[in-house]
């Protein structure tokens, strides 16, 4: 008999036993301490859990350790419950937590015993991990600020609502062919990230003041590396339908033979756009509406730094950018602290690590920033801070290559300290390995984790540098490999090299001097 493929345990996993249905396994092996099934693992995903890289444990230490992701619904937590995610981060995580570019927060080091509390405090406060993970709808991507920019063009705070209880658990999806990642945003600064998305929504405001939204399909970073493509526009109240009818198609007719094949680009690659729309249109019983296509913000505008009147009245918002991501327990025990001596409430996560507080009163935000700016999180940072992005990286991640977080923090202080004049904000990424977690993809310059053969002859870890990346509606480009690897002690000096070269250079913006010079 010939052996399983990976896709064919997957499905045969699935079929023996729902994700859903692991959490009675969970407390069971807490509450006796007996070694997970290999097939439980698989399962634990469906929970926001992952297996960790063992390279941070001692030689001796034989525990099985997970990262744990949880949603952050529309991105958003209050205070009280940034203080429960503070402890857990504290208690069970060795003082980790990140925000991810799902608008999620993940810890590291979690053990399967302390998982029935950890599950406890995050229910006593609104807050899951249940399809954080796995083979089903993951988060929605949403604007932060959805709701109090008086410059959107519409308040998608309901319709996330509605789709995310569609989605919350719904034992028909909880076996798709793979991840299925939607976005739904009225952002005029298109901050969502359509592009990349498998099923997005985006508002546009026609000539006739109409607000409608461009669908757009089949977008992806890794396997299915490719722009979604703009399908047509729907109403408001037509989007939970549309995202019902794409959904249940993608689980019915998804390609399962094969996990580095069946996300839904695939299936539209397939089948060809226009059977995939035909398909669509026949089941929802109408057609999409034709449009013009509108102009979309190039990626490395996309953002909300800074102090902005809310639409709330005698409140503000405030966009701040952090290090990587990472904020860790101080971070969110200091960020309470902050929030509440100021009159805040609540935050969101931004699709860029970032987060956005929602509603300090006018006359408190100038004191907020700079209480902010003390434990280093900045409303207005600089260029290269402001859009540094990296993944999970080779401490905590079995497929990453090179370490990334205290690479992408210490690469961005030395930029800033090399050239503080400089005042265009370049998107960077760093990915631990040639995947894009971290959007390598689609920045101004990504550096993705891969071993090479050094001058001696040695095979060691570095990072490949890529160039010319973007998201910018019809206009977007995938950033193109340079050849140029290096290790990780030479990434300041190799982005330090290309700053340097663009001032000096005839060209108007980064993003034009990064697709000329790997078009050259």
């Amino acid at each position: 008999m010939s052996k399983e493929t990976k896709a064919q345990r997957v499905e045969r996993i699935k079929k023996e036993k729902s994700g859903l249905d692991v959490l009675e396994s969970i407390n069971e092996y807490a509450i006796h301490g007996t070694e997970v099934d290999p097939e439980d693992v698989d399962r634990f995903k469906w929970y926001g859990l992952y297996s960790q890289n063992r390279n941070l444990q001692d030689a001796d230490d034989e525990t099985q350790y997970f990262m744990l992701r949880v949603k952050l619904v529309q991105g958003s937590m209050n205070v009280e419950q940034i203080k429960v995610v503070a402890g857990i981060s504290k208690e069970f995580a060795r003082g980790t937590a990140s925000f991810t570019t799902r608008q999620d927060i993940q810890f590291h080091f979690i053990q399967v015993c302390d998982l029935p509390e950890i599950f406890f405090r995050l229910k006593s406060v609104g807050l899951t991990t249940v399809f954080a993970a796995g083979d089903v709808p993951r988060n929605i991507a949403t604007c932060p600020v959805a709701g109090v920019e008086s410059s959107e063009i519409y308040d998608v705070r309901e319709l996330v609502s509605e789709v995310d209880k569609y989605f919350d658990g719904n034992r028909t999806l909880v076996n798709l062919p793979r991840k299925y990642k939607v976005g739904i945003s009225g952002c005029s600064k298109h901050c969502m990230g359509h592009e990349i998305q498998d099923l997005s929504f985006t508002a546009v405001k026609c000539e006739n003041g109409q607000i409608l939204f461009d669908v757009s399909v089949g977008g992806g970073l890794a396997s299915n590396k490719q722009f979604a493509l703009h399908i047509g526009y729907v109403m408001p109240e037509q989007i939970l339908e549309v995202t019902r009818v794409v959904s249940e198609i993608y689980r019915d007719h998804g390609l399962r033979e094969s996990r580095i094949k069946a996300r839904l680009g695939h299936l539209i690659n397939k089948w060809g756009i226009d059977k995939f729309k035909a398909e669509l249109e026949n089941s929802l019983g109408f057609e999409f509406g034709e449009e013009f296509i509108q102009e979309y913000t190039p990626y490395s505008k996309r953002e909300h730094f800074g102090i902005h009147k809310s639409k709330d009245e005698g409140k503000s918002y405030v966009g701040c950018a952090i290090n990587g991501g990472f904020i860790g327990t101080k971070g969110l025990k200091d960020l309470a602290d902050v929030l509440q001596k100021n009159g805040a409430t609540a935050i969101k996560a931004t699709p860029t690590q970032n987060f956005v507080v929602l509603d300090v009163p006018t006359q408190n935000a100038e004191n907020l920033v700079k209480d902010l700016n003390i434990i280093d999180m900045d409303a207005n940072p600089n260029p290269f801070k402001a859009r540094t992005l990296s993944c999970t990286g080779l401490k905590y991640c079995k497929f990453a290559i090179s370490e990334t977080k205290d690479t992408a923090i210490a690469l961005a202080k030395h930029l800033h300290e090399k050239f503080p004049d400089f005042d265009e904000t370049v998107s960077i990424s760093l990915n631990g390995c040639p995947n894009s977690c971290a959007h390598s993809n689609i920045v101004d310059i990504g550096l993705l984790g891969t071993k090479f053969k050094n001058d001696d002859g040695e095979t060691v870890p570095g990072f490949e540098l890529s160039l010319g990346g973007n998201l910018e509606g019809v206009k977007s480009s995938f950033g193109k490999k340079t050849g140029v690897k290096f290790i990780s002690d030479d990434a300041h000096e190799i982005v330090e090299d290309l700053i340097e070269s663009y001032i000096k250079s005839d060209y108007k913006s980064f993003h034009d001097y990064a697709v000329g010079k790997v078009n050259d």
